[in-house]
């Protein structure tokens, strides 16, 4: 898996954007975590509407995914 860099991460704010390449620009940055945490911070059961927080530590060795 290839390493996720500072434009890949701001990749994830671009709007609009499709539910399936937010979905995609996430996984990577999930997969590319040594730790995550989400907060659910508010949700609008009338309207549909929500707010999740991710938050996280990048893995920023270089050699993790190279095959020994």
């Amino acid at each position: 898996m290839p390493r996720i860099g500072p434009t890949d991460l701001t990749a994830i704010e671009r709007t609009p954007t499709s539910p399936a390449a937010l979905t995609q620009g996430l996984s990577h940055v999930l997969a590319s975590s040594l730790a995550i945490k989400a907060k659910v911070e508010s949700c609008n059961w009338e309207t549909g509407e929500y707010r999740v927080v991710l938050q996280g530590t990048l893995d920023m060795e270089e050699t993790k995914f190279e095959k020994p």
